[in-house]
């Protein structure tokens, strides 16, 4: 028997029972079928329904495909063993509910169901199939999340104040559902455990002071060294990271100085540190050389020759005998081979010169930051110097866990501590800065461990405890650890009160910069757009006329330079070395666009300043789709060929009324990623719409799909255009599908090529834009293809970003019982016309937020295929 009958059978019993306790036979018989009656009524109430309610309607509508011996997709909705059994494959009803919704089935051509009908499936899928309680709905199971690289990184910056190269110390974090902080796949192999290991004494060393004194240290940036008021810098900037360094042309003579003024005479050290960049012009070497000079007070320390290092650091180190006064460092640069040519742009940086001392340890002063970590003079006494430790310990365990840490953890902390400062020679800010390891390659920090306050209703989703509730927000928000605000709202009991006020700082906040990056840059992949590989050269002369003798050479080409060199006759090595000398001659030819590191940066922020203004200004997410203005600076507006735009600065551009532009499907990040190296992919853009705008993704492809150029490969006098390929790759019935979906989509984008440029024609053939939606609707340009969607498809968009949200907030994918959740906050962007604000509210208030199971119902940690699991959908792009 059902344990949760026992007791009201109990109960009745004791109601029925004699004066002597007795219950007559019968009357608990009667009880028990009673109690058991109304149960079975429950149960068989939903599959009654699915067969006098629902299966009408999947008759007069689905079985033309999906019953009476017909199963595409292999679903037939007349093939259920019992009514019982349609109840239970919750996964296909997932399917069903999403495609009604989306107007995908039935066909758009088949008979539609009523508003009422649909409203009458989807209600029953939700409550008979799905079981959810809209006023308790099922917050869903808790993996426990690792902390990314970008999370870790934040974390450090915000705990310690050190920028710590998370991207290079660890490898990269595994991806599920499209985002990197999903806790299914952010596992801890022994490799990464080890590099936690190291990064803790490495990033502890370097913010946190293991004495009470050092040698000052003073640091002469590059920049800081001039000739005659100003310095002889090249116009490029530093190489990345060394922003503050001087660049000396080694084709130009130079002579830099600083005057570096010193207050107590003695010994001191000086440390000099330079390094060779270079900008790279052609596959060729640059055989220019200089000689450096290094003098202090006219006397001469270092003279080196340098030729091409590109990259190199170099460091010195001297020690002087100075007086108290100014002391002149000088650095002169000698050209040594004026008459090579210069093919590369080579330069000697000065980075640094460190000056330490006076070394005498009567000058030694506090470190930097010393205040900072030990506020306090460290007692003499053993007894108070341990109640330091412990206080000092704890509150740096306090901040790094996110919550107050146990106190047994905190004995075995200063324990740790105590057993290093208690060594000869060994100081307590050493003992205390050990334990911080100790703190910082702890599971709770490396992982956001979570706690559930008591439910004294025994209900069986409780609210997270308040600690927990502060890391949720402040991880969602700004991808790092809660702040003091936070954590003392959480010790007061008092942040579940001030949650709208907090969300309110949180979003001002300079912090909330991460949700754009992190978000939009995994949701849109703006990410991906500094990386991802584009040839200019083919792309842009894809919009020449074609040239069948240009195409049978590249791919000739191709084909010898895939071989072998052992491989290659003695003929095709002299044919394979022409043809490369006729390609070098046309890549040498200078580009009217060129996809440099400045124009990608530019493309990348003005997706992210479009998600950002409106989550500032709070405006309609709308406007991600048709809007009329962008944000651009000088360098990206002409490349869009947009005019009257000056600087380096982004900002807000309007748009004429004409422009193709407005909304994240125009701008260079979409166009960029979804393409080829070498032209656009109809295919990828139209599978981009599918999955992130609408919330459709097609399935995968079927194994063994040729490339798409292999479908029009009958032409051979002219190059077939894009849409002529994939018209003959549908005439597969195994390819049209999903192709009739995506490929509508992704063409209306072909006025733009792979370099997010417009272009009126491909190969001398113009662009017929042109197409026709599943859903219905035609349109003869991207504008009215934008305008379709956000006035025909807005709440599909808003499900869309209410799914990538949740997923990227929860760290997890979503699952059958979070259809309410979104389903209720899809309602409060509907009320607002899209407001951001609502959909944060939505998020941060929704069950799955604020609660979790019971732990006795945690589910285990559920396999996720990787974030590039899904090829492009139909064919190979």
């Amino acid at each position: 028997m059902s344990s949760h009958l026992e007791p009201r059978i109990l109960r009745v019993a004791a109601k029925l029972a004699g004066p002597r306790g007795r219950v007559p036979r019968g009357l608990v018989i009667l009880a028990i079928l009673n109690l058991v009656r109304p149960l079975t009524s429950t149960v068989a109430a939903p599959a009654k329904q699915f067969q006098n309610e629902i299966q009408p309607l999947l008759s007069q509508y689905c079985y033309d495909c999906h019953g009476d011996g017909k199963h595409k997709g292999n679903v037939a909705f007349d093939q259920f063993k019992t009514d019982q059994a349609a109840l239970e494959d919750r996964e296909l009803w997932l399917h069903v509910l999403k495609n009604l919704r989306a107007n995908l089935m039935p066909p758009p051509k088949q008979d539609q169901p009523t508003k009422a009908e649909k409203e009458r499936i989807e209600q029953w899928i939700k409550s008979a199939v799905f079981q959810i309680d809209p006023q308790n709905p099922d917050p869903g199971r808790v993996t426990i999340r690792r902390l990314n690289r970008v999370e870790y990184r934040n974390t450090i910056r915000d705990l310690v104040g050190v920028t710590f190269d998370s991207q290079t110390a660890f490898p990269p974090d595994d991806t599920g559902h499209g985002f990197d902080n999903i806790g299914d796949v952010l596992t801890l192999p022994p490799m990464l455990l080890e590099k936690y290991f190291v990064a803790a004494n490495q990033i502890i060393s370097e913010a946190v002071p293991a004495v009470a004194a050092v040698v000052r240290e003073q640091v002469v940036a590059g920049k800081q060294f001039q000739s005659g008021g100003e310095a002889p810098a090249e116009d490029r900037p530093a190489r990345p990271g060394k922003r503050d360094g001087l660049q000396l042309s080694y084709y130009q003579p130079a002579a830099v100085s600083n005057t570096f003024k010193v207050d107590q005479a003695g010994q001191y050290q000086l440390a000099v540190a330079l390094m060779i960049n270079e900008k790279f012009v052609d596959n060729v070497f640059d055989y220019n050389q200089c000689r450096l000079l290094f003098r202090v007070d006219g006397k001469e320390l270092l003279r080196h020759e340098y030729s091409w290092e590109g990259g190199k650091p170099y460091h010195y180190s001297y020690d002087v005998d100075w007086p108290a006064g100014d002391h002149e460092l000088t650095f002169e640069l000698q050209p040594l081979t004026p008459n090579e040519p210069q093919t590369r742009t080579l330069a000697l940086q000065i980075t640094s010169v460190k000056v330490s001392g006076p070394l005498a340890k009567e000058h030694w002063v506090r470190p930097k930051d010393y205040g900072k970590f030990f506020p306090r003079k460290v007692p003499d006494d053993a007894k108070d110097r341990r109640a330091y430790a412990r206080e000092l310990l704890g509150e740096f365990a306090r901040r790094a866990f996110r919550r107050p840490p146990e106190e047994k953890t905190l004995d075995r902390l200063v324990g740790l501590a105590e057993s290093i400062y208690s060594q000869p020679g060994k100081s307590f800010e050493a003992g205390v800065s050990q334990g911080m390891v100790a703190v910082l390659a702890s599971p709770r920090f490396l992982f956001r461990t979570e706690q559930a306050l008591p439910s004294p209703d025994g209900k069986a989703f409780p609210y997270v405890d308040e600690f927990s509730l502060a890391s949720r927000l402040s991880y969602f928000l700004w991808s790092s650890m809660p702040d003091e605000e936070l954590l003392r709202l959480a010790a007061a009991g008092d942040l579940r009160k001030q949650l709208t006020p907090q969300v309110d700082r949180m979003l001002k906040d300079k912090r909330a910069e991460a949700l754009v990056k992190d978000f939009i840059g995994q949701w849109l992949r703006t990410r991906d757009i500094e990386s991802i590989p584009i040839e200019a050269r083919v792309v842009l002369a894809r919009e020449e006329k074609f040239d069948p003798e240009v195409e049978r050479n590249r791919k000739r080409f191709r084909g010898l330079n895939e071989k072998a060199d052992d491989q290659l006759t003695p003929e095709e090595k002299e044919e394979l070395k022409q043809l490369r000398g006729t390609f070098r001659k046309t890549f040498r030819q200078p580009l009217r666009a060129e996809m440099n590191a400045d124009l990608r940066l530019a493309m990348r922020r003005e997706t992210e300043q479009s998600f950002d203004y409106l989550l500032r200004e709070d405006r309609s997410l709308l406007e991600l789709l048709e809007s009329d203005y962008t944000f651009l600076n000088e360098r990206l507006a002409k490349h869009y060929g947009i005019t009257n735009v000056l600087g380096d600065e982004m900002r807000r551009v309007p748009l004429s009324a004409d422009s193709p532009r407005g909304g994240i499907l125009t701008q260079g990040t979409m166009l960029g990623v979804t393409s080829n190296p070498t032209r656009t992919s109809p295919v990828k853009r139209g599978v981009f719409i599918l999955d992130n705008i609408l919330g459709t993704p097609p399935a995968p492809p079927p194994p063994d799909i040729p490339p798409l150029e292999e479908a029009a490969k009958g032409i051979t006098n002219r190059a077939p255009s894009l849409r002529e390929t994939l018209a003959v790759h549908r005439e597969n019935a195994l390819c049209s599908s999903c192709h009739n979906r995506m490929d509508p989509l992704g063409l209306a984008l072909e006025n733009f090529n792979a370099m997010g440029m417009w272009r009126d024609q491909e190969f001398d053939q113009p662009i017929d834009p042109a197409g026709r939606l599943t859903s219905g609707e035609e349109f003869s340009s991207i504008r009215e293809l934008k305008h379709t969607l956000a006035k025909n498809h807005y709440k599909d968009f808003y499900r869309t970003v209410t799914d990538k949200m949740l997923t990227y907030a929860l760290g997890r994918g979503l699952e059958y019982y979070d259809v309410e959740t979104c389903d209720q906050i899809v309602a409060r962007l509907e009320a607002v016309n899209g407001r951001p604000s609502a959909l944060i509210a939505g998020v941060v208030e929704s069950a799955p937020f604020q609660k979790m199971r019971a732990a006795d119902q945690t589910a285990p940690r559920k396999p996720v295929k990787p974030a590039q699991e899904r090829a492009d959908a139909g064919t190979k792009p």
